[in-house]
C-alpha cells in the first residue's frame, strides 16, 4: 500500500519517465518511506537515488543548512528534477537556489495513515489558487474573535506563498498533507490583540493544545506583551531564548500569517492520534477556516530574519477580512469558492 500512495503521489506531482528524484533524508528517516520511494519511482521508470545527510535536524529549529557544506550536494540537487525531503528546509539559502533552477521540492514529514487521509483531494488545487490570487490582491487584513483578537496588518512587501500538498510544478515547494496558504505582513504595519485561547494549538515548538488563555499585545510589525498563565510562560521562554543580544527582537516580530483549507484536515488531530510531532504537522495547520500566527523568520518570503525564535499557532474561532471581504467567518469558511469537498478514505 505504502508503495501504491507514493506512486500517487508522484503522479500528482507530474512526475514521467526519464525524471530523476533527488531522496534528501537523515538519520532518523523512516526506511520503509525511502523503499516506497524507490518502488513506486521503479515502477513508473523514475530514476531515483538518496542522499542522506549525517544529521538529524531538530524540529524546533527553522532553517538549518542540511545541504551545501558537503561538496556536491548542492550541484546533484540542482541537476534533478524533483526532490524528496524527510526533514523540514523552509529558511534555508540552499533551498532558495534549488528552486530558482526549476527543481520542485515535496516534503514528507508527517505520519504514514496522514500521508493517505490528507493527500490532496480533488479541487484543493482550485480553492488554494484562487484563495492565493486573493491574498496577492489584497492589501489590508482584519483578523478579529470573539474572544478578544483584533489584528490588523498590511501586505504586499512579501509574496504569498500557498501549498496544495503537491510539487506540481518547475520551482514548486510544498507539503504533502497540507492545504494552506500565508504571507508576510509589511515591516512595521501589525497593530493590535491576539487572543489564543484553549483548543489553539501550538505546532512549533511544543506540539499541544493550548490549556489556557495567552493574550498577546502587537505593535509595529512585534509582539511587545505575553500574558496568561503556563501558555503563556511556555512563549515567552522559548521566545527569549532566541534572543542572541540586547537590541535582538526578531523573535517577536510577526512571521507567516494566513488560513487552511484541507477538508481532510481535522483540528482535533493531536486529541485523536497524540500530540508527537510528525501527527500535528499537516493536519493541525491546514485544517479549514484556523487562522495561523506565528513570530520569527521571513527570510523565506525575501525577508532578513532568520531567527530560530519561531512559534506556530493554528487558531479556531477566528474571522478574516480581506479588504473588508470576510472569507472566514468565527472559523468556517464563507468564500464559497474556497471549500473543498472532503473524500471519504
Amino acid at each position: 500500500m505504502m508503495a501504491g500512495l507514493f506512486r500517487k503521489q508522484f503522479e500528482l506531482c507530474k512526475l514521467v519517465r526519464g525524471q530523476t528524484i533527488a531522496i534528501v533524508s537523515d538519520l532518523g528517516t523512516r526506511r520503509d518511506y525511502i523503499q516506497a520511494a524507490f518502488a513506486a519511482a521503479d515502477e513508473m521508470g523514475i530514476d531515483i537515488y538518496e542522499m542522506c545527510v549525517n544529521m538529524i535536524p531538530g524540529w524546533t529549529k527553522v532553517g538549518v543548512p542540511t545541504i551545501g557544506q558537503c561538496k556536491g550536494t548542492l550541484e546533484a540537487l540542482c541537476a534533478a528534477d524533483m526532490v524528496l525531503i524527510f526533514h523540514v528546509p523552509l529558511f534555508s539559502k540552499w533551498l532558495k537556489e534549488v528552486m530558482s533552477r526549476g527543481v520542485r521540492v515535496q516534503m514528507i514529514i508527517d505520519a504514514p495513515d496522514d500521508l493517505y487521509q490528507l493527500q490532496s483531494p480533488p479541487g484543493l488545487k482550485e480553492a488554494m489558487l484562487y484563495a492565493h490570487d486573493l491574498y496577492d490582491k489584497t492589501r489590508n487584513v482584519h483578523v478579529t474573535s470573539k474572544a478578544g483578537t483584533d489584528l490588523i496588518y498590511s501586505r504586499g512587501e512579501y509574496p504569498v506563498m500557498s501549498q496544495y500538498g503537491m510539487a506540481d510544478e518547475p520551482g514548486r515547494f510544498d507539503h504533502w498533507g497540507v492545504g494552506l496558504l500565508h504571507t508576510f505582513p509589511n515591516e512595521g504595519s501589525a497593530n493590535g490583540v491576539v487572543v489564543v485561547c484553549p483548543g489553539d494549538i501550538v505546532i512549533l515548538p511544543y506540539c499541544r493544545f493550548v490549556q489556557d488563555e495567552i493574550r498577546l499585545e502587537v505593535r509595529d510589525g512585534f509582539v511587545t506583551k505575553i500574558e496568561g498563565g503556563l501558555d503563556a510562560l511556555l512563549m515567552r521562554d522559548w521566545l527569549a531564548e532566541g534572543v542572541t543580544g540586547p537590541d535582538d527582537r526578531d523573535p517577536y516580530a510577526l512571521s507567516h500569517l494566513g488560513w487552511g483549507l484541507n477538508p481532510q484536515a481535522r483540528w482535533d488531530a493531536p486529541a485523536m492520534y497524540g500530540d508527537a510531532p510528525e501527527r500535528s504537522r499537516a493536519a493541525a495547520r491546514s485544517f479549514p477556516g484556523n487562522f495561523l500566527f506565528s513570530t520569527g523568520p521571513n527570510s523565506q518570503g525575501g525577508g532578513k530574519r532568520t531567527t530560530r525564535g519561531h512559534y506556530d499557532l493554528p487558531m479556531r474561532g477566528c474571522t478574516i477580512s480581506l479588504d473588508g471581504n470576510v472569507v472566514v467567518e468565527d472559523g468556517r469558511i464563507v468564500d464559497p469558492r474556497m471549500i473543498v469537498p472532503k473524500v471519504a478514505r
